[in-house]
């Protein structure tokens, strides 16, 4: 078993769970459940946009754990301010240290960014509990998903407002890809090997309908690559280690997007 079965498996304990201690009616009359959601994919399409999705990411199977002594409030702020398109917010927490209170309290401190809920998605209660929290956007990984069910959590967001984003990482998760999907993005990151290749989001860019917004994940770490990534088709960039691994995320953040030259 790869470390992706074990969290799929790991999943679906904690939403049968999860399902039992807050049952979607409830989440449906949290306060934010009817907000109107912000466009991340108007965001990325905007002239001039930085293209930067920047992460909130403490630690990771493959890393272990990365930045604890920060605050999401601080470190979303500070990343908004610096002039990103959107926010990524890791909510596993089993195996990223993340949780549903980051994602409310990034919400909370910024108002009108479009934020990703990022987990992995296998039951459209999930979908429901990113919207009462505040999410804008839900991440899909084709990997870990059928077409039929992909298809079925992609139209449950449309449904309630949100966009999604599917992410892949070979040419054969393309066939997973539907019409209820806004944004592609390409992992440069093995989940099997987690070895990381940038040409992996240059090889697959050719192969992804123009229809979509392409967005490049994982191994983001200058300039220079965000760069050659647009040349190849890319507007979004999402980037999380680069940021977190630092005292200060913001910062780094701010220090990337100046060396853009937009």
């Amino acid at each position: 078993m790869n470390i992706l079965d074990k969290i799929v498996a790991t999943k679906k304990e904690e939403v049968a769970n999860q399902k039992k201690v807050v049952p979607i009616s409830k989440l449906e009359n949290y306060p934010l459940f009817n907000r109107k959601c912000n466009s991340l994919k108007t965001n990325l399409l905007k002239e001039k946009s930085t293209g930067i999705i920047a992460e909130f990411k403490q630690k990771s199977p493959s890393k272990g754990e990365i930045n604890y002594s920060v605050k999401v409030e601080q470190v979303t702020k500070d990343y908004v301010e610096a002039g990103v398109a959107g926010l990524s917010v890791l909510t596993d927490y089993e195996y990223f240290g993340g949780t549903m209170a980051n994602l409310s309290k990034a919400r909370e401190t910024n108002r009108d960014i479009p934020i990703l809920r990022k987990d992995f998605m296998i039951d459209e209660y999930q979908i429901v509990e990113a919207k009462a929290f505040g999410a804008d956007v839900i991440l899909l990984i084709a990997a870990c998903l059928g077409k039929e069910q992909a298809k079925q959590l992609a139209q449950k967001a449309k449904q309630l407002g949100m966009e999604v984003l599917m992410e892949i990482h070979n040419e054969k998760e393309l066939a997973v890809i539907n019409n209820f999907v806004d944004i592609v993005g390409v992992n440069n990151r093995n989940l099997k090997t987690f070895e990381v290749d940038v040409e992996t989001s240059v090889n697959l860019s050719k192969l992804i309908d123009n229809r979509f917004v392409k967005i490049s994940e994982s191994g983001l770490k200058d300039a220079e690559t965000i760069q050659y990534l647009r040349k190849n088709g890319f507007n979004g960039f999402l980037i999380g280690e680069t940021f977190m691994k630092t005292d200060n995320p913001g910062e780094a953040c701010k220090k990337l997007i100046s060396e853009l030259a937009i």
